[in-house]
């Protein structure tokens, strides 16, 4: 089954290209089911470059997805157009006070990693997102800087400053073979990273709720599952495209950024090489398997979700 998007959003017009399947409202409304509802509250600049990279993964899936773009509701968006951000997203405070609810929401990253949580301009809002999410969604999956917010929200747990930054490609140790999420998995997989902070390992060992599913002696814990807010925590970006380390680095050596080449990306370490891709696949496959954990968990009565 595709994924479900407005047939004028970009994302369309790339998936399709891309060979993944992808359907409009009044095709969608021929098929007798339920979709799935799937959330992207979008915290990231590149607001398109984004939802085409989650779009990517979710609509890979052999499942109906509905996938809806949510932004912060007084947040001003200032790299995407704003005839973009009227035509495709819908700010929360509209969502939460229609009582929709959603099988998944993804909460992505923020460049504002030197910032404390509390300092966040829309953090008082953010807090209300994650209190909603224990009524009106089903699983909730944080991203990098997202993830680091709600491990901190709901278990106190503190985001850490790197003395330089976590760049490039990282070997991560499968740590949880049996785990649902990690159907599929190779015993150890590349993972972009990009950060200035991260979680420490001996933090999360402390909450007896917390379980680290994916982790990396050079730069920590990855992928931790939250079963008591239905919630799974990433660090890093399995959602990155091929060249996305590429940009970053491109743009921080244009801009006289101090930066490291990204640690085992290019060939022999060679900017002027093509990167290589070598986390796609388990990409796929963590998605995949996130999707299909709702499929089979989630209330058919979607009233139910958060019950």
């Amino acid at each position: 089954m595709p994924i479900k998007i407005p047939a004028d959003l970009p994302a369309f017009d790339v998936l399709t290209r891309e060979g993944v399947m992808v359907m409009t409202d009044d095709e969608a409304s021929r098929q007798d089911i339920r979709p799935l509802r799937i959330g992207l509250l979008n915290l990231m600049p590149k607001k398109i470059q984004t939802e085409n990279q989650f779009a990517r993964l979710i609509g890979a899936t052999p499942l109906q997805i509905e996938f809806s773009l949510i932004r912060m509701s007084e947040h001003q968006a200032r790299n995407t157009a704003a005839e973009h951000m009227e035509s495709f997203y819908r700010p929360f405070s509209d969502v939460k006070a229609s009582g929709e609810k959603f099988d998944g929401l993804i909460i992505t990253g923020a460049p504002i990693e030197h910032l404390p949580f509390q300092d966040v301009t829309y953090w008082d809002e953010l807090k209300e997102v994650f209190e909603w999410t224990q009524t009106n969604v089903h699983s909730t999956f944080g991203v990098c800087w997202g993830g680091m917010a709600l491990i901190n929200y709901f278990h106190g747990i503190k985001k850490h400053d790197l003395t330089a930054k976590a760049f490039g490609c990282f070997r991560h140790r499968n740590l949880s073979p049996t785990s649902a999420y990690l159907r599929g998995f190779s015993d150890d997989c590349v993972i972009p990273v990009s950060r200035w902070t991260e979680i420490k390992q001996s933090e999360v060992d402390a909450v007896p709720s917390l379980t680290t599913l994916l982790g990396s002696t050079e730069v920590g814990p990855c992928l931790i599952e939250d079963q008591a807010h239905r919630a799974l925590y990433i660090f890093n970006h399995f959602e990155y495209d091929s060249d996305t380390l590429k940009q970053e680095y491109d743009r921080d050596i244009a801009e006289g950024t101090e930066i490291n080449i990204p640690m085992n990306y290019y060939p022999d370490n060679d900017p002027s090489q093509p990167p290589q891709n070598r986390w796609r696949s388990h990409a796929h496959l963590l998605y995949g398997n996130w999707v299909n954990k709702i499929y089979q968990s989630t209330p058919y009565d979607m009233n139910a979700i958060g019950t």
